[in-house]
């Protein structure tokens, strides 16, 4: 699979939010649980059912007072990715891989790195670190560190941050040579929007070749906002099988994820 595309790719992982839009839908599904409740109370069960999802937006909504934030960090996707994430995390083995997954902060920006070596060293994008010589780094169930720049790549869109934690640390392991089936099913784990730490699934799409990249990168059906830059791809052996850096916007899909393969970084990393 290998599909060449010229389209312009979005590095930054924004969701456009249409902010009218949005208040719109939290009123609907609102006005919507108030109906249904009234019917219920005159004529019994509907024979049709109130979508899940509305009562999960309300009861967000009313036990959190979100509904003002909501046109600055969350569509109706974004509530269904929460709710993905609460049920993937009951899981032992995304249990054991959040561990590894840490976010990268460099000024006002943040995005997702993830440990491959129990000394300290983790992966994230290029364009997470800016630039920058040291970033700020926080470790589950460890804290905030300096963490030092000791590789670039940009152009495989990778870096390499070394942390010093002073003890062994969960990790998750590279896989090599991995190979990429259609429609396979991956887990990824990141800090989108205002979020950390949360954890989601999608499938594999097919590769493609960007204008400006000399190899193909691939693409997944899968709910990739901003922050998820630097996320790792993990396969159902539980091993990194690519980073992801950006979404593009397909003309018979839609928005999709990228990352690249984890055998690009192999290939430069001694």
């Amino acid at each position: 699979m290998d599909k060449k595309n010229n389209d312009i790719i979005d590095t930054d992982l924004i969701e456009d939010i249409d902010d009218e839009e949005m208040l719109e839908l939290v009123e609907q599904a609102r006005e919507a649980a108030f109906a249904r409740e009234a019917y219920q109370k005159k004529h019994g069960k509907p024979k049709r059912q109130f979508p899940k999802w509305a009562f999960w937006l309300i009861s967000l909504a009313l036990a959190f007072n979100i509904v003002a934030l909501l046109p600055q960090t969350l569509s109706i996707p974004a509530i269904e990715f929460l709710i993905t994430s609460t049920e993937l995390s009951k899981q032992d083995d995304i249990k054991e891989y959040k561990k590894s997954v840490t976010v990268i902060e460099t000024g006002d920006s943040k995005g997702t790195g993830f440990l491959f070596s129990n000394d300290g060293l983790m992966l994230t994008n290029s364009h997470v670190i800016e630039g920058n010589d040291t970033v700020t780094v926080g470790v589950p169930e460890h804290g905030l560190f300096t963490g030092k720049v000791v590789e670039d790549y940009p152009e495989i869109d990778l870096a390499v941050v070394k942390i010093d934690i002073g003890e062994a640390t969960p990790y998750l392991e590279l896989a090599k040579n991995p190979e990429y089936e259609q429609d396979e099913l991956i887990y990824f784990i990141g800090n989108p929007l205002k979020f950390s730490g949360i954890a989601n699934k999608g499938n594999l799409i097919e590769e493609v070749r960007l204008k400006d990249w000399d190899q193909p990168v691939v693409t997944i059906d899968a709910p990739v906002y901003r922050g998820n830059s630097g996320s790792p791809i993990i396969n159902k052996d539980g091993k990194v099988t690519g980073v992801i850096f950006a979404t593009i916007d397909e003309e018979e899909i839609g928005k999709v994820g990228l990352f690249v393969p984890i055998d690009y970084f192999h290939d430069i990393y001694r």
